[in-house]
């Protein structure tokens, strides 16, 4: 996917802004994960922060990754995908000019847009305790500064905010409102603890919205139509296939060190040939006998 031949990315503007149905987002963490999205029918993909942290550092989302590892994260990222990809952007890593220069570093990564949380640094997951945000002043001006830098691009910027935590939901509603006034082309109240709330921010905020599904966190799972009833255009998975791949891993490694086999986990694991398929082996094998190797010999099976 990564050559010329490369379908050109879908708009990822017209996505957001659409009414009629709802946009579920899966989040990713790595070239990987892009490609089975893709091939799962996803129309974008969210860059997860928490994801990024746990496989590149073994680590939690706690400000331990910064704007050189997310950019070259979502370089590899963008480039195993004809989807658009979305990156969590954290706080912007520093001020007003690192964020308008992040924009620009994204955009030559191949990212599609970004999320930008009012977070004081160093930040954490939006659904851990301890969290504190930066004044609005602050906030807007780093937002101008996304906003600028991303000109008229197609590149769109969500507007995150977790002053619901700290300074209750109200609060974080007026931001989310004064965030759609900047320019903002989304807006996303993090950690919201009830539907009740769920319907208020869908209420009284006219802009896009973003409902954040974390399985275990603190807001209430619900359907993707029913989170669409309710005013919310992207609906985002950004956790599931991090927790999923760490179980699958958990299980087949702890078969593995009791049994001395995989006889049993294997079976609900992808064949051989099945995961080529994902990696697009046929493609490569093809280029190497065009490019005149085709005179290898060996088992196509071999590592």
């Amino acid at each position: 996917m990564s050559d010329s031949n490369k379908p050109e990315k879908k708009s990822i503007r017209e996505m957001v802004k659409r009414g009629d149905s709802p946009l579920v987002i899966p989040g990713v963490y790595d070239a990987l994960g892009a490609r089975i999205a893709e091939n799962a029918g996803f129309d974008a993909m969210f860059q997860t922060g928490y994801g990024t942290s746990a496989s590149l550092l073994g680590m939690p989302d706690y400000g331990f990754v910064g704007a050189a590892e997310t950019v070259e994260n979502a370089r590899r990222i963008c480039a195993a995908t004809s989807s658009p990809v979305i990156v969590d952007s954290d706080t912007g890593y520093g001020n007003a000019l690192s964020v308008w220069k992040l924009v620009g570093d994204l955009k030559a990564a191949g990212a599609s847009g970004m999320f930008l949380e009012d977070q004081r640094w160093p930040k954490r997951c939006g659904h851990m305790q301890g969290k504190d945000v930066i004044s609005q002043e602050e906030y807007t001006e780093k937002l101008g500064a996304a906003v600028d830098a991303r000109g008229d691009s197609d590149f769109v910027i969500v507007a995150r905010t977790d002053a619901r935590a700290t300074l209750g939901l109200d609060e974080a509603i007026e931001r989310g409102r004064q965030n759609k006034k900047t320019g903002a082309d989304a807006v996303f109240i993090e950690a919201p603890a009830s539907i009740g709330e769920m319907r208020s921010i869908g209420r009284e905020i006219d802009a896009p919205l973003v409902a954040n599904m974390i399985e275990g966190g603190v807001t209430p799972i619900s359907p993707a139509q029913t989170l669409h009833g309710m005013g919310f255009n992207i609906i985002l998975y950004p956790l599931s296939v991090l927790f999923a791949s760490a179980h699958a891993a958990s299980g087949i490694l702890a078969e593995l060190r009791q049994t001395g086999a995989t006889r049993e986990s294997s079976k609900s694991a992808l064949s051989f040939d099945q995961f080529n398929e994902i990696v697009n082996l046929s493609k490569f094998k093809d280029m190497e006998y065009r490019y005149g190797g085709s005179g290898r010999s060996g088992s196509n099976k071999s590592h």
